[in-house]
């Protein structure tokens, strides 16, 4: 299950078998891929001319191109609804003061230094834990003030990592 939102329209959509069902109704469309990032579609028999022209896929953000008219479609995957659902959706859109350890483990890289600015979605830094390397990115936007760590370090949950 899926959720995109167009121009503040909200559309559920679950990929099956037969194709795409958008808010609980089968689409039934023709699409050809003609190259990478160029689309033809055949739908309620109208002919559409799809470009996809820009992807962001730290924010799963994608502007498209239809038959001249550019649209900019936000779309959240089962993982974004379920932090959705626990409430969480609202962290990266908050001012960050530190990152901690989600878990025990070791520092393997540290990805940024002191004085960095940081985006949602940048790596600050890899930690190894249970044989993982896990890379912790940043919930927010931010200047990095402080790293408690360094590459070698053992940390326990919950430890400051960075602070901004």
């Amino acid at each position: 299950m899926y959720k995109a939102t167009v121009h503040d329209k909200t559309f559920e959509i679950e990929p099956t078998e037969a194709g795409l069902k958008v808010n609980g109704q089968m689409q039934l469309w023709d699409l050809v891929t003609v190259s990478d990032s160029y689309f033809h579609i055949l739908y309620e028999g109208k002919s559409y001319s799809a470009e996809l022209i820009k992807t962001e896929p730290e924010t799963k953000t994608f502007t498209f191109k239809i038959n001249g008219r550019l649209y900019t479609v936000n779309l959240k995957d089962k993982f974004d609804l379920l932090l959705e659902k626990m409430g969480m959706n609202n962290a990266a859109s908050s001012k960050v003061n530190s990152v901690k350890a989600p878990m025990p483990g070791l520092i393997i890289d540290l990805k940024i230094q002191a004085g960095d600015r940081v985006k949602p979605g940048d790596a600050l830094l890899i930690l190894e834990a249970m044989k993982m390397e896990n890379i912790l990115k940043s919930p927010g936007e931010g200047i990095v003030k402080n790293i408690k760590v360094k590459k070698g370090d053992s940390v326990e949950k919950g430890q400051v990592l960075i602070e901004f």
